[in-house]
């Protein structure tokens, strides 16, 4: 396929390159807007890659109180890890460790479309030292811990489903100033989209990675070949006149959800002073996802 291009900026006739992962979904409730976000700041703090990270975590979107079970503030959590069982031990530590310790919060579980469940509340209960206590409801088990503002709910078992980790594009501008306003119309955009989420600050890459390294054990390293400073020393893939690349990494609950918000992200970022969009691949080695963005673009404009 030719180039695709959106006000001025070139879409380039290339793939990103996604793996599969599995997933689960927290509903996060709390008495107010302030103590919900400190729990989510904590929950999603280092839930960035899988590279060093335990999971990849992100705020699918907020609810209202007439949008959750106990009637209170509360938004939607995705938790992305490589297997069943090292996301079940990455969403135990960080429930117990910044949602159970975070006044007034609850938890339940938020994906009931899947038979496979992790164990969550049926972990964390034994620090209730033999006082906690259990409760269903609607077929749903819940676990009443002991603390002390009150006491800690939470759901027994959550959801795990089959997602994907990776999606992506690249966003090359003429400097750095039209890059992060670019970004930043990208993942607003994006923010607003049902089963996705941006794990990276601010849901963007500056340190976009390569598989490997010419160092001895180090699983990934720069990504050289769209380093503006390493023009002329690397066999680079940058549009001429990009000083400047960001990288917005999506992992979503299936195929379409991560294609959409590419779609979206990808319209949004796009202006004069983006002079491509690119994406990150292997040569089809690493994912068995392939977001084809000239395609991608055009599914977005039909």
């Amino acid at each position: 396929m030719p180039n695709e291009t959106i006000n001025s900026t070139t879409i380039e006739d290339t793939f990103a390159e996604a793996f599969s992962m599995r997933y689960t979904r927290l509903i996060v409730t709390a008495l107010d807007e302030y103590w919900l976000m400190a729990a989510l700041r904590e929950f999603c703090g280092f839930g960035s890659s899988v590279i060093q990270c335990d999971a990849e975590v992100g705020i699918e979107r907020f609810l209202s109180a007439s949008n959750t079970m106990d009637g209170r503030v509360g938004a939607a959590l995705l938790i992305f890890g490589f297997n069943d069982q090292k996301l079940a031990s990455a969403v135990q530590k960080r429930t117990g460790q910044s949602l159970m310790t975070c006044p007034t919060t609850a938890v339940f579980n938020g994906l009931f479309e899947t038979e496979t469940r992790i164990t969550l509340g049926d972990h964390l209960r034994f620090f209730g030292d033999g006082f906690q206590k259990s409760k269903s409801i609607d077929e749903r088990r819940f676990w009443r811990i002991p603390v002390m503002d009150g006491e800690f709910l939470i759901e027994d078992q959550v959801g795990v489903a089959d997602g994907i980790g990776g999606g992506n594009f690249l966003v090359q501008s003429r400097d750095q100033a039209s890059g992060l306003a670019a970004v930043r119309r990208s993942t607003n955009v994006i923010d607003e989209l049902p089963g996705v989420i941006t794990p990276f600050p601010g849901g963007v890459v500056r340190s976009g990675s390569k598989v490997g390294s010419r160092y001895k054990g180090l699983p990934a390293s720069t990504s050289d070949r769209f380093c503006p400073s390493l023009r002329g020393r690397v066999d680079s893939q940058l549009h001429p006149e990009a000083n400047c690349v960001y990288e917005i990494v999506i992992d979503g609950d299936n195929f379409d959800s991560i294609s959409t918000a590419m779609s979206c992200g990808i319209h949004a970022a796009a202006s004069p002073d983006v002079v491509a969009i690119s994406a990150g691949n292997y040569g089809g080695k690493l994912g068995k996802h392939h977001f084809q963005l000239t395609q991608v673009v055009r599914e977005y404009e039909d």
